[in-house]
C-alpha cells in the first residue's frame, strides 16, 4: 500500500496545495503526521488498520463542503479517488465512513471505530493552539469575516444548519468550537497534546482582549 498512499498525497497536493482558507495541503499533511503520531502512540489494541488511518487522514478535506459547498462532495471526490486507483471495496467503505463521520458539524455522534477516533483527533489538534490560531484568522479572511465585534456574541448550541451558515467573527468561533475540542478528544495521545494546546489558545485570548482595550 506505500505507493497507494504516495499517490494520493500526490492527489492531494495537486489539488489542494493553493487552498487559502486553512484546509490546504499543509495542512492535510500536519494531520497526516499528527494521525501517525497517534498511532504509534495507541498501541492497544494491536488490530488497529494503519492503512485506513492514513488514506483517511490525507483524504479527509479534499471534498469538505467548506471547500466544494457540497455535502455530498465530501464524500464522494475522495471514493472516486480512491475506486480510480483500484484500493480495497473493504478500506474504501471504511474511509469513506471515518471521513462521514468526524467533521465538528456532524455533532457528538458516537464514531464507529478507533481508526476514526485517531483521524477525528489528528484534525481537531490542527484546530487548537497556535497553528490553530492560524488557521481560524485564515479561515475568517478567506470567507469575509470580522476579526472580532464585541456587540456580535458567540452562538451556542447551534444545529447543524445554523453552523454551516454561521458568519460570526473569528473570535467567536473559539467559543463555537475552538475551546470545545480538548474535551472532545477520543484517544489518551490526544487528549494530553489538546491540553497544551488549549492553554495556549486562552492565553492568546486574554493577550488579544486586554490589546482591544489598550491595556497592554
Amino acid at each position: 500500500m506505500d505507493n497507494i498512499i504516495k499517490q494520493v498525497k500526490q492527489i492531494v497536493k495537486e489539488k489542494m496545495l493553493e487552498e487559502f482558507s486553512g484546509h490546504d495541503y499543509w495542512h492535510v499533511m500536519r494531520v497526516y503526521h499528527n494521525a501517525l503520531h497517534i498511532l504509534e502512540e495507541e498501541n492497544t489494541p494491536k488490530n488497529i488498520n494503519s492503512t485506513v488511518v492514513k488514506l483517511a487522514a490525507l483524504l479527509h478535506d479534499i471534498g469538505d463542503y467548506k471547500i466544494t459547498g457540497s455535502e455530498e462532495a465530501q464524500i464522494e471526490i475522495p471514493r472516486n479517488i480512491l475506486t480510480e486507483l483500484k484500493v480495497d471495496q473493504d478500506i474504501i467503505a471504511h474511509v469513506i465512513n471515518i471521513i462521514d463521520q468526524i467533521s465538528f458539524h456532524k455533532g457528538m455522534q458516537k464514531l464507529t471505530s478507533i481508526e476514526a477516533e485517531i483521524v477525528q483527533d489528528a484534525d481537531r489538534l490542527d484546530a487548537i493552539g497556535a497553528i490553530g490560531i492560524a488557521r481560524a484568522f485564515a479561515y475568517g479572511g478567506a470567507k469575509e469575516r470580522e476579526i472580532w465585534n464585541p456587540e456580535d456574541q458567540p452562538k451556542n448550541n447551534m444545529s447543524k444548519e445554523e453552523y454551516m451558515n454561521n458568519k460570526g467573527s473569528s473570535i467567536n468561533h473559539f467559543y463555537e468550537k475552538l475551546l470545545l475540542l480538548k474535551d472532545r478528544m477520543n484517544t489518551v495521545t490526544g487528549k494530553k497534546i489538546a491540553e497544551e494546546r488549549h492553554h495556549f489558545m486562552e492565553s492568546f485570548l486574554e493577550q488579544f482582549y486586554e490589546e482591544w482595550n489598550g491595556k497592554r
